[in-house]
Order: C-alpha cells, then structure tokens, then sequence
C-alpha cells in the first residue's frame, strides 16, 4: 500500500506549474516581438539599399556618357532629371577646374525630390582631347 502512494505522489508531480508555463510564454513573446523587429529593419534597409543602387547606376551613367562623347564640359554646374525605373532622381554635374589647365574635374552628386542627403556622388577627371600635344 505505502509503494502506490509513493507512485501516485511522483504522478502527480510531472509537467509543468501555470507560472512556469506563464513565464515560458513570455520569453517567447518576447524573442517574435525582436525577431518582428529586426524583420522590419531588414526591409526598411533593403528599400534604402535599392535607391542607392539606383542612384549610383545613374551617376555612373552620366559620368560614362561624358567620356564617350569626348566632350569639353564647361566649368559650371547643371541639374538635370536621371530617374531609374519608378525611381525619381536628380543629377548635379559640377564642373570645376584644375591647376592642370588640360583637365577638368567632374563630380555628379544624386538626389531624391522630397529626402534630404545624398544618395550617390561621383567624381572623375576629365582630359581635353582637343589640346592633347603628343
């Protein structure tokens, strides 16, 4: 008789109490609230990431034109539209120059109507063609 009630007080003593299941549910409340998070930041980077991509194409874009026209930009700055896809852009092309009076400097700097910064910035040196003395 004393060995069946040593049995059925060990059966009653298995699984777990309401507070520790309480606190187990916590603990993972609390790690999907922070993996929800970090989720969500992942996102917002990624869709900042792309317009930096885009950005960054249109500068090199415009910087690839001026070296394939073998032009002689004037020194000065112009704004232009250079929107990629859905992706509305502007370019500023500065041109300044040197102490090398055969060179011009060219820095393309891209931004987004409506945000501030910069979203991408090139620069490049430009040779005159035209004054070349081999």
């Amino acid at each position: 008789m004393r060995r069946c009630r040593d049995m059925g007080a060990r059966v009653s003593q298995r699984g777990f109490t309401m507070i520790e299941v309480l606190v187990a549910l916590a603990i993972i409340a609390i790690a999907l609230a922070a993996s929800l998070r970090a989720v969500g930041s992942l996102a917002s980077g990624e869709a900042d990431l792309h317009q930096r991509l885009l950005a960054g194409w249109s500068a090199d874009n415009t910087l690839a034109q001026l070296h394939l026209t073998h032009g002689w930009p004037n020194v000065g700055s112009t704004s232009f539209d250079c929107s990629q896809g859905n992706l509305q852009l502007i370019c500023t092309e500065q041109v300044t120059a040197t102490p090398n009076p055969v060179f011009r400097r060219v820095e393309v700097v891209v931004t987004m109507p409506g945000r501030s910064g910069n979203l991408a910035q090139m620069v490049t040196v430009v040779a005159n063609e035209n004054n070349r003395s081999l």
